[in-house]
């Protein structure tokens, strides 16, 4: 029998940004209180990535401008790893890069090969104010990398480059989300 509550068992599902939301590409703001509403929004994202079947999900893909992103991911060897952090900084990447499919819940059904280390060190907080590092391997240091990455105002896309750039670019102009939204 599992012990405690379930991550997102009280929180509510958020609606999701998408790419051309300014949210999503401007840098957000440090978290300066541990209290019930930073508590309150790790349980909704956590909802919120559920519902929509990701591994990780930072702040402001749920229109919140804060450092802080939830995740439960394997890693390579099926290892779950299962957690947030607040304030988190990426301290450390080493091992060797590898492309591989990168998606994103603010990019709904696409993908795009997006050079990563696959090893990577963040630390930070947790939602009471305790310090906390995470370090990953393979695809669980590819989602660290890749929520960080949010935090500081950059979307997989932008890492992508030269023809997977201009493919990804027209695949998300023909995107059903895009044609109901803003240009990208």
């Amino acid at each position: 029998m599992r012990h405690g509550s379930i991550p997102g068992a009280h929180g509510r599902v958020r609606p999701l940004t998408l790419l051309s939301d300014p949210v999503l590409h401007a840098r957000c703001e440090d978290v300066t209180d541990f209290g019930p509403e930073l508590a309150l929004l790790v349980e909704d994202m956590f909802a919120t990535m559920y519902a929509a079947q990701g591994v990780g999900l930072a702040a402001n893909q749920v229109g919140e401008a804060l450092r802080v992103f939830v995740y439960d991911c394997p890693d390579d060897d099926d290892v779950r790893h299962l957690g947030h952090i607040v304030n988190p900084r990426l301290v450390g990447t080493d091992g060797i890069v590898l492309r591989g499919p990168e998606g994103c819940l603010s990019l709904p059904g696409l993908e795009a090969g997006t050079e990563r280390h696959d090893e990577a060190t963040v630390e930070g907080r947790t939602v009471t104010g305790a310090p906390i590092t995470v370090r990953g391997t393979g695809f669980f240091a590819r989602c660290l990398q890749h929520e960080c990455d949010h935090l500081d105002g950059t979307v997989y896309a932008d890492r992508v480059t030269g023809w997977r750039h201009r493919k990804l670019m027209r695949q998300v102009t023909r995107a059903s989300w895009h044609r109901a939204g803003s240009p990208a």
